[in-house]
């Protein structure tokens, strides 16, 4: 009798698995782990109940490993999901059933820096922060601010924004190009240096938010910009959440260049006075402002944002002069996760988005506030209402029956985006954890068309599988 060989399509999935890992043994050698606490680290990221361990971790160092990896999962239909910092909040690193996690984040190399055009080439797995401090000579900066310990590949892949969105864009305005692998283990580049271009299909757009799904970032062409001569920073508090909302609405609606305005409506000031040692403010609903630039543009901000926060009943500005204080501030607004965390030690946190044209978010933030009132639940509210972003951090019992009520809010606050032709998400992304919504914010043609994308360039749904794309027909033309 001739030997069975085996195939991709006769071998079972476990086999599969084995089959790829023997063949990344000697090529790999130690930096393929199935140790358990590995294991169990890259099996789910922030926020999500949802979990699930990979069967192996493998460290990536280059492009090359990364395309090496790929070319094997995809000729045996392995699974492989990326995983930088794991600091995704919607289920984005969640691996499926025999996979493979993909680890990035030993790439951190800044491999070209061109200080006079303002740009610079990262490997995917630095962070934002360590991009930073080795480019502080330079006297430029990267300013993306999700606030987490986020690395620039992961930025990338969920299309993150953050706290200076307002003024300086999203990841979407601030690449400039990619190296991505294919799913085949081919390695593209797309985009370049310049500014714009008007040649092509824009590739580079189409992996920015992908999230891992049509091929995974290794590198990345960033835009850089200049630090600013001059920064102020202030609290403004309002007894009242409208007044609040409508001096933000007001300050964009005004062309002021402002770089931050974020809220904190009266819950999250509490849980971050009682957190962060804020104990020079009181619990009530805050904005809190930065401004950049000359002195004298600053100076001009300040004054027009100043009369138009007076005009809504602001209860006067409270100065952060020094660096130290400003950096105080905004790291009591990166940790408002942990303070809304500490209300109720064992409680559960889930963290959600959603986003509306500035003109209705007013609307939307008054009518959330009515569903967490109805729901029992405690919810603090917060968020870049500058581009009318924000995040409801939902407390309840870490229980089946606690995070069914907290997915039931979860779900009525989107609707209400939706309905007021927001999206499900800001800056979150898909993951797992919006799926659901996705029909009804982009429709089935559009869905089609996407799911269409995903099999030509995934074919064997190898990448990052059930994420971004609920299960639905194709278009085929």
């Amino acid at each position: 009798m001739p030997e069975l060989v085996m195939t991709a399509s006769s071998a079972s999935a476990p086999d599969r698995l084995q089959a790829v890992l023997k063949a990344l043994q000697p090529i790999m050698g130690e930096r393929i782990s199935m140790a358990p606490s590995v294991r169990e680290e890259h099996s789910h990221g922030e926020a999500m109940n949802a979990s699930n361990l990979p069967e192996a971790v493998v460290f990536a160092e280059s492009t090359q490993d990364v395309a090496t990896v790929l070319r094997h999962c995809h000729e045996w239909r392995v699974p492989v999901v990326a995983f930088g910092a794991g600091t995704s909040v919607e289920g984005h690193v969640v691996p499926p059933e025999q996979a493979i996690s993909l680890d990035l984040s030993r790439m951190t190399d800044i491999v070209e820096l061109n200080a006079e055009d303002l740009d610079c080439r990262v490997q995917a797995g630095i962070t934002r922060q360590t991009l930073n401090v080795e480019i502080r000579d330079t006297g430029l900066f990267f300013p993306v601010d999700p606030g987490g310990e986020a690395t620039i590949g992961g930025m990338c892949a969920t299309r993150a924004s953050g706290t200076a969105a307002v003024r300086y864009g999203t990841m979407k305005e601030n690449v400039l190009g990619l190296t991505v692998v294919l799913a085949t283990g081919e390695i593209i580049r797309t985009g370049g240096r310049v500014r714009k271009s008007s040649t092509g299909y824009d590739l580079t757009s189409l992996f920015v938010g992908s999230e891992g799904t049509l091929g995974i970032i290794t590198e990345v062409q960033l835009r850089l910009h200049g630090r600013p001569d001059s920064v102020s920073a202030a609290i403004c508090q309002f007894e009242n959440l409208h007044d609040a909302i409508q001096t933000a609405m007001e300050i964009i609606q005004c062309g002021i260049p402002i770089t931050r305005v974020e809220l904190m409506d009266s819950v999250q000031m509490a849980a971050s006075i009682q957190y962060s040692g804020l104990s020079e403010y009181q619990p009530l609903t805050t904005l809190f402002f930065e401004f950049t630039g000359s002195p004298a543009a600053v100076r001009e901000q300040v004054e027009t944002t100043e009369a138009i926060a007076s005009g809504n009943n602001g209860l006067g500005f409270a100065w952060a002069e020094s660096a130290e204080d400003r950096t105080r501030l905004w790291k009591a607004r990166h940790d408002a996760y942990w303070a809304a965390k500490a209300i109720v030690p064992g409680a559960r946190v889930i963290s959600t988005d959603c986003i509306v044209p500035i003109s209705r978010l007013g609307e939307l933030i008054e009518g959330v506030h009515r569903d967490i009132e109805a729901s029992g639940l405690r919810a603090p509210l917060l968020g870049h209402v500058g581009d009318g972003n924000f995040h409801t951090l939902i407390i309840t019992d870490d229980t089946p029956e606690g995070h069914q009520l907290a997915l039931d809010l979860d779900r009525k606050i989107v609707a209400r985006a939706l309905s007021l032709n927001g999206s499900c998400s800001g800056e979150h992304g898909v993951g797992m954890g919006k799926l659901e919504f996705l029909e009804t914010e982009h429709g089935p043609g559009s869905l089609s068309v996407m799911r269409a994308l995903k099999n030509t360039m995934d074919p064997h749904h190898i990448l990052n599988p059930g994420k971004l794309l609920p299960p639905g027909p194709v278009y085929t033309g």
